[in-house]
């Protein structure tokens, strides 16, 4: 299992709205081949700054079929206006545990 981590940033004015437009989007994610869930974290020190977390079969279940896909572009289209700065995303594993 591979977790999609992907650092948000929005203006905290807008943070309900961003969180709302979220919601929506979460349908796309569960309906995505190789989805195993996902959820949004608010960062509590940093207001505006949230984790998105996603879990993928593969990387490339994130990165090929779900990013070449038309809900991509619908999430895109929820939540991307409310960015501030382009997100940043890394893919990690299970070390130990």
């Amino acid at each position: 299992m591979i977790r999609e981590i992907a650092t948000l940033t929005v203006a905290p004015e807008q943070a309900s709205q961003f969180e709302g437009a979220v919601t929506d989007a979460r349908r796309l994610f569960l309906a995505a081949a190789g989805c195993h869930g996902m959820h949004l974290e608010r960062v509590i020190e940093v207001p505006g700054s949230y984790r998105l977390v996603v879990a993928w079969e593969t990387v490339e279940h994130h990165t090929v079929t779900f990013r070449g896909s038309a809900a991509f572009q619908e999430w895109r289209a929820l939540a991307g206006p409310f960015f501030t700065e382009p997100p940043t995303v890394v893919h990690t594993e299970v070390a130990v545990g």
